[in-house]
């Protein structure tokens, strides 16, 4: 069988072999053999653990990446490749959400969304709701400038108009693609003067990330087939 190295792997993966130490001290891999000396060696089945573990980091978050190798390596694979179809959901639901947010801020007749009827002013809670997000990030994105609130005057909490709910949906869709403050401040002068053309263009790149990160997931995937190959047997 053959046998690498650890600085061997960490050439081939292009990582240090403080990284491949760490991903054992996390549980993720097999067992590593030791030679007479007392010096580690990796097997097959080790290399192709760190290689799916590497791909597998393009694709999705470290949390989600260590429970699934964690469950391969103690013969959890079902409850692993559920946990992987479950991410691959997320991604699908998330590209439908910008898609229609996209068909959204074009619709000037901006009265329903997701056949919620929108009413005039919504306090923090019903915002939420409407839009999927916590409480806790319509207050960030309050203080960071980026929506704004009036208050009840009988009872002083947040309200936010129809305008205002239309900047937190786009928020909660583009915050991942854009990054500054600046920037989305920019994007949401543009929907204030139905300046569409930044608009769409940013949604179209929050879109082709997302084909990217699907894409990137479905090698991740291939490589953890190979994986659990070693101990199935099945076909990868």
């Amino acid at each position: 069988m053959e046998s690498y190295t650890p600085k061997q792997i960490a050439n081939i993966l292009n990582v240090s072999t403080t990284t491949l130490r760490r991903y054992e001290e996390q549980d993720l891999i097999p067992v590593v053999p030791r030679t007479k000396s007392n010096h580690r060696y990796y097997k097959s089945m080790h290399f192709q653990a760190f290689t799916a573990i590497r791909a597998l980091l393009k694709g999705y978050d470290i949390p989600m990446v260590y429970e699934v190798m964690r469950m391969i390596k103690h013969g959890r694979f079902e409850e692993a490749l559920w946990l992987v179809n479950e991410q691959q959901f997320h991604i699908q639901v998330e590209k439908q959400r910008v898609e229609e947010i996209l068909g959204m801020i074009q619709n000037t007749d901006f009265t329903k969304y997701k056949n919620v009827k929108l009413n005039e002013w919504m306090s923090i809670g019903e915002a939420a709701k409407i839009s999927g997000v916590n409480t806790s990030a319509i207050r960030h994105w309050e203080y960071e400038g980026l929506v704004h609130s009036e208050r009840n005057k009988e009872n002083g909490y947040r309200m936010f108009s129809i305008p205002e709910l239309r900047k937190i949906l786009v928020i909660s869709s583009l915050r991942k693609t854009v990054y500054y403050i600046e920037n989305m401040k920019k994007l949401l002068n543009d929907l204030d003067t139905q300046n569409y053309g930044n608009i769409k263009r940013s949604f179209q790149l929050a879109l082709e990330n997302l084909n990217n990160q699907l894409l990137l997931q479905l090698k991740g995937i291939a490589e953890l087939m190979k994986y659990i190959h070693f101990f199935t047997g099945a076909v990868p």
